[in-house]
């Protein structure tokens, strides 16, 4: 069974930046299209950015050119780098396949406050 664990959230000034990483169990990492998704207080999740297993990427348009999504499959591992943050941007942050979603991890949390 895949698991999925995220961390390197925290409270952070508007303007700064933060690494996230996801770690994930299982065999199904490397042949996966993965993704961090977000939910913000009172909001649905959604999706930010996307990772092919060949390394193609996307991003949501709120978060196109600040955050950068990587991954290295030698280690089952996603990252997302985030820079240039926003208020806008605090949520819990989540990693998941994108398509054929898996149990959720508990996520990180990522506050952006002066």
């Amino acid at each position: 069974q895949v698991q999925l664990v995220e961390s390197g959230g925290g409270l952070v000034q508007p303007g700064g930046s933060l690494r996230l990483s996801c770690a994930a169990s299982g065999s199904i990492f490397s042949i996966s299209t993965m993704g961090w998704y977000r939910q913000a207080p009172g909001k649905q999740r959604e999706l930010v950015a996307t990772i092919t297993p060949g390394g193609t990427t996307d991003y949501a348009d709120s978060v196109k050119g600040r955050f950068t999504i990587s991954r290295d499959n030698a280690k089952n591992t996603i990252y997302l780098q985030m820079n240039s943050l926003k208020s806008e941007d605090t949520a819990v942050y989540y990693c998941n396949r994108r398509v054929g979603i898996i149990a959720w991890g508990q996520g990180t949390q990522v506050t952006v406050s002066s």
